[in-house]
């Protein structure tokens, strides 16, 4: 298995692999067994398709996923890898739908978030990113290149946790079967929020972790309950038993850690509102000063993310990793801030583990 964007002559190898690919259209991935559907087979057909009949775009989506459904979305028995995952839906709804991925016959999801924070979209859907391993292009096409290995099997669920039906949900899951080495790891993913305090002004993005692995990517969604500069914390990874405060890993601040610098604004002279900017491993892909036409009116409001594919953070036994809420007070004095903060962390680990139950939908919803 290859797991690298950068393999030098890796792509031109040969390897005894089989490509297979799911979608409302082959919701099985069997070889073979795409473009099946006749018009009136089951709810999902198109009508659209009516005069051209079996093959021609006849079940493009899943359709009319209703308050509370899950949907199954892919089961596949291993050895093999994901290498490509791409879906899209309307409106925002993006923190309605619940992602869930099950390794290995295990009932307990080590992936467990938001459907939009996964492709570092949770604000409001409506962030284009162009990193390497996510890529949301207009309007609103997420892709995953996170690789994902599994061994006996793989399930992706999808959950409607939201209040009213999701009119069609698009999706296409690109893996191959193949022999999984030994060392490779599986890709977990897990969801937090909370609000800092004055007397605590800490967010935990990823409570510790047992195990061996590498962290490999942050999603932040940082809204802003006090005006003025947000971004002075340090971001702070504790590895294989450090104590409380001694962290192996310690940034300069929170948009020294995104790859920016000095507030991410280009002239402070002359215009204080920040530049985003989303490149291969490091993005601010939005900053809300306004009410949004998805949301209605709500605080200042950041999404930001870091993929450390080129820089595994590795642990051996345990991880644990924070970032400070930290702006100025007047006369060059830190403040502590009362932020509202939600994290999205990615690593992988072996063997795999449970994450924590994602939060409720009204834990979930801007605010």
């Amino acid at each position: 298995m290859n797991a690298s964007w950068f393999g030098g002559m890796d792509l031109a190898r040969l390897a005894p692999a089989r490509s297979r690919s799911i979608s409302a259209e082959n919701p099985t991935g069997a070889k073979g067994a795409g473009a099946q559907a006749s018009p009136g087979d089951d709810p999902h057909c198109s009508d659209a398709g009516r005069d051209l009949g079996r093959g021609w775009k006849i079940r493009p989506c899943l359709r009319n996923v209703e308050p509370g459904q899950t949907l199954t979305l892919a089961e596949i028995a291993g050895p093999g890898v994901i290498r490509h995952v791409w879906c899209t839906v309307l409106h925002a709804v993006h923190r309605w739908v619940r992602l869930r991925v099950y390794y290995d016959g295990s009932d307990r999801p080590s992936i467990d978030v938001p459907l939009g924070d996964f492709f570092a979209n949770g604000l409001d859907g409506a962030a284009l990113v162009n990193s390497l391993p996510v890529a949301v292009n207009p309007k609103g096409g997420m892709n995953c290149y996170w690789p994902m290995p599994f061994r006996k099997g793989v399930r992706i669920d999808v959950t409607n946790d939201g209040r009213e039906r999701i009119s069609e949900f698009f999706y296409q899951i690109d893996y191959t079967l193949e022999e999984v080495p030994e060392d490779a790891a599986y890709l977990h993913a897990s969801w937090r929020r909370a609000m800092t305090t004055r007397e605590r002004p800490e967010h935990v993005i990823l409570e510790t972790v047992r195990g061996r692995g590498h962290y490999v990517g942050t999603y932040l969604v940082w809204n802003q309950l006090s005006t003025g500069w947000w971004g002075e914390g340090e971001v702070k990874f504790f590895i294989d038993g450090d104590a409380p405060d001694g962290p192996t890993i310690c940034g300069t601040g929170t948009e020294d850690y995104f790859g920016g610098a000095w507030g991410f604004v280009m002239d402070h002279a002359a215009d204080l509102r920040p530049t985003t900017y989303s490149t291969a491993f490091l993005g601010y892909p939005q900053a809300v000063y306004e009410a949004s036409p998805r949301v209605g009116p709500r605080p200042p409001a950041h999404a930001l993310y870091r993929w450390h594919v080129p820089d595994p953070v590795r642990f051996e036994r345990d991880l644990r990793v924070t970032v400070q809420a930290l702006g100025w007070w007047p006369g060059g004095r830190y403040q502590p801030l009362t932020d509202d903060i939600a994290s999205t962390a990615f690593w992988y680990q072996s063997p795999a583990g449970p994450v924590a139950p994602l939060a409720g939908l009204d834990e979930r919803l801007a605010r």
